[in-house]
């Protein structure tokens, strides 16, 4: 039987919530959680949860704003018929919160001129009533102070990201991710070449061995052609990122009506004239209060700008570009993945085949940290949030309920972590997706399937899938 318990650990000033089935238990448990936290969450805007690639993971996961090292060992889920224990983890993350690229840091010094060209130095004249205080903040005390020499980098908050995410992952299997392990050089770590990947690795290790930056040993690689394998396929980068007609859907929206209202809107509140407010900007004043909350925990005045219908239609925009450009929207998107996808199930073969006695045991963890564009054509190969219909320009108004919202799908540290069980029948293997419990689509009844299904399942594309096959010349299966 599960029970409940509330683990206090020398490396954080947070307890560990450890949640199974004793309600009571479980109550007490997260009162003393509630009572341990240093400080009340900060005030969250009320479009945080629409910004697309650029969100939080604590929007994902809420219960991580009261205790970010709240763990639900529920989430583990071999039958219960079977004795299993986890024997192997390979672990999919992207980087944790950034800096925004140099293409936003220039429209947010854009947008930044406009309104202080508009106003004359003293104001923004013929605003909308009732605006607020927002706006006076927006005029005079607020101050861009994006460079452009910060371009996608870390930040101090991103670190964190993904030293709280190896520390729960540590307390969801402790004789995998172990500091011991970390250590012995045990558990292998790939990254992407990028610096927010080389920083967002070496702070994933830093939470596993509980030591400051200083005595941490980094043993990580960097293979870009396995974490940033779009760009090495060629039938990818010919048939969708050269390819003008590949974000059609992308392009009508951007233009049409519910783009066009969010952006009339915004140009009333501010009192600018509609023509001088191009979509890219009202997008740049959105994200401005992403990056505020995501970097610096604010509520920024920017905020107040959209309410969440603008930001629906905004999160929308965001999401035919991530669906039309990485995702289900073109066969290519997912086939450029190929050489992840054999790597990873190279990993799992080799972990769970069987073994004597006397053979040592399998490697216990590969972790790899790379980008929204690693993760989004992993997880449209394994078939994953994919609605019967796509998402276009002109469906807006019947795709609120869709499975793909890129907000929930890849935020910041976002992770797809596939557990190898060693059980009576055989090896299994069960899927988390933001440590969330998640089926595999070929397999809809079973939480952990026998690994032999899997592959099975998956087997045309183990056996087909190639980054030759799909990515050399011009064939893209538009």
């Amino acid at each position: 039987m599960k029970t409940n318990s509330c683990l206090y650990q020398r490396t954080g000033m947070f307890p560990v919530c450890v949640s199974g089935t004793g309600a009571l238990t479980a109550a007490v448990c997260l009162l003393l959680c509630r009572l341990s936290s240093s400080s009340p969450p900060a005030p969250v805007p009320l479009i945080a949860s629409y910004f697309g690639t650029k969100t939080r993971y604590e929007e994902v996961n809420p219960h991580l704003l009261l205790d970010p090292l709240s763990v639900n060992r529920s989430v583990l889920k071999p039958p219960d018929t079977e004795r299993c224990s986890p024997v192997h983890i390979t672990a999919v993350i992207r980087h944790g919160s950034r800096f925004p690229t140099v293409k936003n840091i220039r429209r947010i010094q854009q947008l930044s001129d406009l309104l202080r060209e508009a106003s004359g130095g003293s104001g923004v004249s013929g605003v909308a009533e009732g605006s607020g205080d927002w706006l006076q903040d927006i005029q005079s005390r607020w101050v861009t102070w994006y460079t452009e020499d910060m371009d996608g980098k870390l930040v101090e908050k991103g670190k964190e990201d993904l030293r709280l995410l190896a520390r729960r992952l540590s307390v969801l299997f402790p004789s995998l991710l172990s500091e011991e392990n970390v250590r012995k050089r045990k558990i292998s770590f790939l990254s992407s070449s990028k610096h927010r990947c080389v920083s967002s690795v070496e702070a994933f290790q830093e939470g596993l061995q509980h030591l400051g930056p200083r005595e941490v040993q980094y043993t990580h690689q960097l293979d870009d052609q396995l974490m940033r394998f779009f760009e090495h396929c060629r039938g990818y980068v010919d048939g969708v990122e050269k390819n003008r007609t590949a974000l059609a859907e992308v392009e009508k929206f951007k233009h049409g009506e519910e783009m066009e209202g969010v952006r009339k809107r915004m140009a009333e509140r501010l009192g600018l004239p509609h023509h001088r407010l191009t979509p890219d900007l009202v997008e740049a004043a959105f994200f401005l209060c992403s990056y505020e909350l995501s970097i610096k925990s604010l509520h920024s005045p920017w905020c107040f700008l959209f309410d969440q219908k603008d930001a629906q239609v905004l999160e929308y925009k965001s999401d035919l570009k991530q669906y039309w450009k990485r995702s289900h929207g073109h066969v290519i998107n997912g086939l450029s993945s190929c050489p992840l996808f054999h790597h990873v199930f190279r990993t799992l073969d080799k972990a769970g085949r069987p073994r004597r006695s006397s053979d040592a045991p399998p490697d216990p963890a590969s972790v790899l940290i790379g980008h929204a564009e690693t993760l989004l054509p992993f997880l449209s190969l394994l078939g994953l949030h994919k609605d019967e219909t796509p998402p276009t320009a002109a469906n807006y108004q019947s795709q609120h309920g869709r499975s793909f919202r890129t907000s929930r799908i890849v935020p910041y540290a976002a992770n797809v972590v596939l557990v190898l069980y060693d059980c009576e029948r055989g090896a299994r293997l069960q899927l988390l997706v933001n440590e969330s419990p998640v089926r595999f689509p070929p397999l809809p009844d079973e939480d952990a399937p026998l690994y032999r299904d899997v592959r099975a399942a998956y087997r045309p594309l183990l056996d087909g899938c190639s980054e030759h096959r799909g990515c050399e010349g011009r064939h893209t299966e538009l």
